[in-house]
This record gives structure tokens, sequence and C-alpha cells, in this order.
């Protein structure tokens, strides 16, 4: 196994569900996001051979990933004339004792949602436990603006949140 195989090996035993989760914040059902998943880890393979160390490799991927996300969302806010996200049911059945749990994830995730797209982006980054000067180079966007939007994110998801209650 050379180098590169290791590498991508790497980054999908560490991102890989996280780089699922980037993609299912970006299009509305399981199949979109299934193929966009599959998309994104073929443009970070293609991508490996270019990679100079400027940043750690997880960022890497995440910035690909992101930007591929990016490309699906304006593809198909011009084949369809809708900017709005509908809510993505967990098609997972769970045990009834997670029922409440089920129900908050649901909720939040409905709120993040609704979120704008930029507030949505920071959040799910963040969400995936990438630090404010990663987010900041995946969305190529200074630290404090990331911590703005994050900061804005927070502030509509509490209010979302506890309108619904």
């Amino acid at each position: 196994m050379d180098a590169r195989e290791q590498i991508f090996q790497q980054l999908v035993e560490d991102c890989g569900g996280g780089i699922a989760r980037l993609a299912g914040s970006y299009v509305r059902n399981r199949a979109e996001r299934e193929d966009l998943t599959q998309e994104i880890w073929l443009a970070i393979w293609r991508a490996l051979p270019e990679f100079r160390g400027d940043s750690s490799v997880r960022t890497f991927a995440y910035r690909i990933a992101h930007n591929r996300s990016v490309t699906q969302l304006a593809r198909r806010r011009d084949s369809a004339d809708s900017d709005q996200l509908d809510a993505v049911p967990d098609e997972r059945p769970g045990p009834e004792a997670d029922l409440m749990q089920h129900r908050n994830a649901e909720r939040l995730m409905r709120a993040v949602s609704l979120l704008p797209l930029g507030m949505r982006q920071a959040l799910t980054l963040r969400f995936e436990g990438l630090s404010y000067s990663e987010i900041s180079d995946v969305l190529g966007i200074s630290e404090s603006n990331v911590a703005v939007r994050l900061n804005r994110a927070r502030e509509r998801l509490n209010a979302k949140l506890s309108d619904a209650v």
C-alpha cells in the first residue's frame, strides 16, 4: 500500500462519518447524501497528490467536502427553483427508550436545516469537532467570522428550540 492509499484509508476511518454528516447537511435525502458523499471521497482521492501540507490532512479533506457540497447545492438550485431544505427524517428505527433523544435530535436537525447556509456550514463543521482555525481554513473566512457565525447560529437555535417547547 503506497502513502496515498494509507492517507486515504486513515481519512476514511477518521472522518468518514463526519464527511457523510456534512454532506447530509447540504442535501435533501439519503440517496442524495450517499451520492454526494461518494463524489466527495472521489474528489479527495484525486486531490491527495496535490496536498502540500499547508494545513492538516483533515482540514484538507473537509475543505474539499465543503467545496463539493456547495457545488452540489448550486447545481440543485439551478435545476430546482427552491432554496428551502426539507427536514431529513431519520429512517432508522430506534428502541422506545431512545424516543425522547430521537425527537430532540430531529428538532435540532430541523432547526439547523432552517439556518442560513453560512451559519449551517460553520455549525456543522463545529459539530464535527473542527476548531475555529480549521473551520476558517475550510470555509475560507476569518476566525472572527467563524465565531460570529457560530454565535448567531446558537442564538437562532436557542430561540427556535425554546419557541417549540
